[in-house]
Order: structure tokens, then C-alpha cells, then sequence
């Protein structure tokens, strides 16, 4: 599906949308699914998980372990005490990728366990979710285009502008996840990198990089590089947010380095070509 340059926000944000319901995604509306919609998720406008499907998730993939190590997990989950967003990242990715010790009694025995938070090696087992309008409320009240929930936690943020308009472009699209990151930043605590487009260009980085360094993804299928006549949303959609490539994606090629400029630097670039 090709943008036209008379595409609305509203329009690319539908475009979008039906390219993750093609690739498996259940889609819910923010309004639908918040504290005081039709089918609520949420506790309150503060809270950036979908704390059911966590727990839901956590039964799933850790078969055996009791519900209070369980339990034990999913407040670690929730618990950020670094005043970095950077920091606090990085904590959740260490339980992204490694998974949350946890310990408990069984037969007179303290046991000592690993939980993990997404299964990486039955992509099925997972939970894929896709949400517009999903209102925070933190030192603001914001709205991110899309959020794409995996078992519950928010792994990606999905920011879209106008290609009609000539005074928004994909720049503008950045410049609104930096002013996310000021107002709602526990959002970014679970973030495993962001997408921008302006329905012709199309970008992903994480929290940490700078414009510069959000890249094009050039391949739709992981092994070929797409054609230029497809659009650089629809190459990016169908290459980094497939549900097994972003599975591995989010598990395996996102990079932590500490640098003067920064505390941690978050980098998922190097996917495409160590996967070609």
C-alpha cells in the first residue's frame, strides 16, 4: 500500500495499523482500553504497562515456578529507582534479555530461578498488541501516535506526521518523542526503540540517538534489500516489527556501551546485516 502525498496524519496512522493487523497484531484504541473505556486495561492514566497481560505472560512462558516468584518478578518489573531514563533502560533490558532471578521455597529448599518476560524461542507464546491514542498522563498529558505492547510491556513507539504537510516532516516526529521522553519518560523505561515516519521517509533509533543516527531499514523480508518504489514505512513495518525478527531484534541486537557524552547508548542498528 503507497502513500499519496494528500495523506493525512489520521490516514498514515490507519495505514499502519493495517499493516500490523497483517502481521499478526491485535489492534485495541487507547480510549477503549483505558482506565475509563469499554474494555479497560489500565488502573489509571499513569500506568504505561497492560499489567494483566504481564502477569498473564509470565504464567505462559515460566510454567512451573509458583505464582509468589512470580509475583516477586513482576514487581521488579515495575520498580525503577535510577533517576536516568538511560539507567533505568537498561535495567529493563538486562531483564529483557537475561530474564529475573527470583527465589523461593520448594520442599524445605530455597531455589533460586529465572523468569523471563518474552519467550524468544516460541515467537506464538508471545503477546503482540497495538495501540493508538494511548493518553499518559506524567508531568503532561500525552498521546504517542502507536504503542506496540509485547506481553503487556510497551517495546516500541510508533511516532507518524503529515507527508502533506511541508512545515511537518519525519524531524518533527523525532522532536515529539524527545518531548515524550521530558513528560511521560516511565514509558521509556520498558522502550526498545522508536519508528518515525511522514508516510515517505521512515526511521528507527532508540532513546539515546540523536536524529542523525535514527537509520532506514532497507530490507522487508531480512534477507533481500527492498525495492525503491515500496515505501520506506511499509520496508520497515514488515522488516524490524514481523513478530519473530522483532522478537529478535528486541532479545539479541540492542546494543548497550557507555560513553563520555552519555551514560548508555543504546544501539539495535547492526540487525539487518548480521541477519543478511
Amino acid at each position: 500500500m503507497s502513500v499519496p502525498e494528500s495523506f493525512t496524519e489520521d490516514s498514515l496512522e490507519q495505514a499502519a495499523i493495517e499493516i500490523l493487523e497483517e502481521l499478526g497484531y491485535e489492534y485495541q484504541s487507547g480510549p477503549d482500553i483505558a482506565c475509563d473505556g469499554d474494555y479497560p486495561e489500565r488502573k489509571d492514566y499513569k500506568e504505561v504497562i497492560l499489567e494483566s497481560r504481564v502477569r498473564d505472560a509470565l504464567i505462559r512462558i515460566n510454567p512451573g515456578i509458583p505464582r509468589e516468584a512470580l509475583d516477586d518478578a513482576f514487581r521488579q518489573l515495575i520498580t525503577f529507582n535510577n533517576p536516568s531514563l538511560a539507567e533505568n533502560n537498561h535495567y529493563f533490558h538486562r531483564m529483557l534479555t537475561e530474564g529475573i532471578d527470583v527465589s523461593y521455597k520448594e520442599d524445605h529448599i530455597i531455589r533460586t530461578k529465572r523468569v523471563y518476560i518474552v519467550d524468544s524461542e516460541h515467537v506464538e507464546n508471545n503477546d503482540f498488541l497495538a495501540v493508538n491514542q494511548f493518553t499518559i498522563i506524567g508531568l503532561k498529558n500525552r498521546r504517542p501516535d502507536l504503542i506496540l505492547f509485547i506481553n503487556g510491556l510497551p517495546l516500541v513507539v510508533i511516532e507518524l506526521k503529515s507527508a502533506s504537510d511541508d512545515n511537518v516532516g519525519i524531524e518533527h516526529a523525532y522532536n515529539q518523542i524527545q518531548t515524550y521522553k521530558r513528560d511521560i519518560p516511565s514509558l521509556f523505561h520498558y522502550n526498545a526503540f522508536c519508528t518515525l515516519s511522514d508516510g515517505i521517509n521512515a526511521k528507527a533509533g532508540t532513546i539515546t540517538s540523536n536524529f542523525e543516527r535514527f537509520m532506514n531499514w532497507r530490507s522487508d523480508d531480512g534477507q533481500n534489500v527492498a525495492p525503491l518504489s515500496m515505501p520506506q514505512y511499509e520496508t520497515l513495518f514488515h522488516g524490524m516489527l514481523e513478530q519473530s525478527r522483532l522478537i529478535d531484534i528486541v532479545t539479541h541486537f540492542i546494543l548497550f556501551q557507555t560513553t563520555r557524552s552519555e551514560s548508555y547508548d543504546a544501539k539495535g542498528k547492526k540487525f539487518g546485516a548480521k541477519n543478511r
